[in-house]
């Protein structure tokens, strides 16, 4: 068998909604398809993959070196020992070759993406879904099909009103979230507490709600809301300050005491070592964010768990970034804590397939071939032009 073609196009995802340190209006992806030999249901097998938001198409980098390095390279030296498969390990190496250390950025977003059509590709052709193979191969053997999410939202957008951000709160928790986020750090201290508290307004018994600065602070500014922010029974204080900034980090925990949560920028096992080692993250209450599709995909996602469990972390400390169906596999598979959501935003990227719901803050994995991308209509059409 052997990987017959690779295609990328770049997409839009555009929106006018902004963080506290980006606006989304001219956002794209890039959306992957790897094309197998491998014929089943009288259509060839192909593997889909696309970087998760807030970091943009790569597909320049994936045409000029990532792509011509595995179609140049020997079919048989792609696979697994079967030969009836493909090996991701295999693939990322070939890929990285004449890449030196270090200097992550965004080729990592390049690679990652490429990687999760691989393995969505190896799930199909394996028959079965991506979680059972992964649980089977670096798990227990056993995969927990129940996974927590959370929707994340609560973005600054022209004209909205805290009585707005209330009614898009409350679609969230009718949907079945019991955890939900929004954004700080786009405003005055003042009026962000403002925005918490018509929203904590709007939480019932057993809900909490998470906030997330995107790296925007300085030392300063993130003491100054850790000490308002120490009020509230937050889920998390997600990335306060530049998320490189190590002694920022380990210097906030001295005053916040609650949950913490980062990562989602951090682009390798490197970078995600250098947080465990010097950013002062508790292994009892923060929450590790990295996420797969951004930086070098599963194959290094693997690593990084590695390196958490030498470092006495356990895997379900992390919620991945990216709400896409990629982390949620992983979670299910791997046991991580959980994968965020966007009920409302980046579509049709985000989200789950068609009749998954969220039940008490949990879904229930369908049992669908590979990432199961085929069993979400709108996501599927999009990815099946590009295929054809």
């Amino acid at each position: 068998m052997r990987i017959v073609e690779i295609r990328e196009i770049t997409v839009p995802i555009s929106s006018p909604i902004r963080n506290a340190y980006i606006d989304f209006s001219k956002m794209n992806a890039s959306l992957v398809a790897v094309v197998t030999d491998v014929i089943r249901g009288g259509r060839p097998v192909i593997g889909y993959g696309f970087n998760s938001n807030g970091r943009y198409g790569q597909g320049s980098l994936m045409r000029e070196r990532f792509i011509p390095r595995i179609m140049e390279a020997d079919p048989d030296a792609l696979l697994d020992e079967s030969g009836e498969n493909l090996d991701p390990h295999k693939i990322w190496s070939t890929m990285f070759v004449n890449e030196k250390p270090g200097g992550h950025g965004e080729r990592s977003v390049a690679m990652g993406t490429i990687d999760m059509a691989v393995w969505d590709a190896v799930a199909k052709i394996a028959d079965e879904p991506l979680f059972t193979l992964l649980a089977k191969r670096y798990g227990n053997g056993t995969p927990d099909k129940r996974v927590f999410v959370y929707a994340a939202g609560g973005y600054y957008y022209p004209g909205k009103d805290n009585a707005m951000l209330q009614d898009e709160m409350r679609r969230y928790l009718d949907l079945g979230y019991t955890v939900v986020k929004q954004k700080i750090g786009g405003a005055s201290l003042d009026e962000d507490l403002r925005r918490i508290d018509a929203v904590l307004d709007v939480l019932q018994d057993g809900q909490k709600l998470a906030v997330d600065a995107n790296g925007r602070f300085d030392l300063d500014t993130a003491i100054q809301y850790a000490k308002a922010l120490s009020q509230y029974d937050l889920f998390w204080y997600e990335e306060a300050g530049d998320p490189l900034d190590y002694e920022l980090q380990a210097i906030l925990r001295n005053y916040y005491d609650k949950p913490m949560a980062t990562g989602e920028n951090l682009f390798s096992m490197q970078d995600a070592r250098n947080l465990i080692r010097y950013g002062g993250m508790r292994a009892d209450r923060d929450w590790l964010q990295f996420d797969c599709a951004l930086s070098y995909g599963l194959v290094e996602y693997l690593r990084t768990l590695e390196m958490l469990r030498q470092h006495g972390w356990s895997a379900s400390r992390c919620i991945p970034h990216g709400g896409h169906q990629m982390s949620l596999n992983i979670a299910a598979g791997l046991g991580l804590g959980g994968n965020e959501s966007y009920p409302d935003l980046f579509q049709p990227y985000g989200g789950f397939p068609d009749g998954v719901r969220v039940e008490n803050g949990y879904v229930t994995m369908p049992e669908l071939s590979g990432i199961g991308f085929e069993g979400k209509s709108d996501l599927i059409k999009v990815m099946r032009e590009l295929a054809q």
